[in-house]
């Protein structure tokens, strides 16, 4: 793959990570998504698929120390969705139907403020990443085309 792919995919990595943060608001604002529109796992999403697939090509390439932080920042991130998944869409106190049909539960406003707090933290720990994307980006960019594998 050569430079300008390379850059390109990460791109449009960067770009799926963003939309998955604006997908976890909605969810907060309580405009309709899907679970599965906003992936728990790290592995799961967009970026991640992009990452723990053809990213991990870039560890072969010189200056690439920035992506053990990207992996921690989005092992973080994950982490802190998590808990709010747990407070849409957790088993306690659901109906059958929704069980079954995974329709996210009636949340009180205390666990609404609660997913918002949440929401601050995963979205300060998202600007960390895509800082960190960026400055992944900017060492690819600068990078001589003989360097790409």
């Amino acid at each position: 793959m050569n430079k300008e792919e390379t850059l390109t995919h990460l791109r449009n990595a960067k770009k799926a990570h963003i939309t998955w943060v604006h997908r976890a608001h909605a969810l907060i604002e309580g405009l309709p998504v899907e679970k599965e529109q906003v992936p728990v796992s790290c592995t799961d999403c967009k970026f991640g698929q992009w990452f723990y697939g053809e990213g991990q090509r870039l560890n072969m390439m010189p200056s690439m120390d920035c992506l053990k932080e990207i992996e921690t920042l989005h092992f973080e991130l994950h982490d802190t969705y998590m808990k709010i998944f747990k407070i849409y869409f957790g088993d306690e106190d659901r109906s059958f139907f929704s069980k079954i049909f995974g329709t996210r539960k009636k949340v009180s406003s205390f666990n609404h403020d609660i997913a918002k707090d949440y929401y601050n933290q995963l979205k300060i720990i998202s600007e960390k990443l895509i800082a960190t994307i960026e400055r992944l980006e900017r060492r690819l960019f600068a990078l001589q085309d003989s360097n790409f594998v």
